[in-house]
């Protein structure tokens, strides 16, 4: 029960879309027991977004989310690079005008119920 929460400063297309979610997908695997299988991944584009109190040039910030106690460091770091990268060349984003925030709960619901 992976999310992985995109919002970014620049418009994007379908196909951006389509390549960062498949980026994603292979991505997430880093982290133990997960696959794109149960991988969400909602898009905001055009937000505007400051960063270092300015919005003249394209940022972002992303939201990981995962079903579980916890995570190694290893994952996460590994995430990083790949989200990163996946964002810098698909929509042109600097990594170092991009957040990830990560968390790891056994407080999920799905389906009606929780796990």
């Amino acid at each position: 029960m992976p999310v992985i929460h995109t919002h970014v400063s620049v418009p994007t297309t379908q196909e951006q879309r389509e390549a960062l979610k498949t980026a994603y997908g292979k991505a997430i695997t880093a982290v133990p027991g997960k696959s794109e299988g149960w991988l969400m991944c909602p898009f905001e584009d055009n937000m505007p977004i400051y960063f270092a109190g300015s919005d003249d040039k394209p940022a972002a910030y992303v939201e990981v989310n995962v079903f579980g106690a916890s995570v190694p460091g290893s994952a996460w770091e590994q995430l990083t690079r790949q989200i990163m990268d996946a964002l810098q060349r698909e929509l042109g984003i600097p990594k170092d005008r991009t957040y990830i925030r990560y968390t790891a709960t056994t407080d999920w619901g799905w389906n009606g119920g929780n796990f």
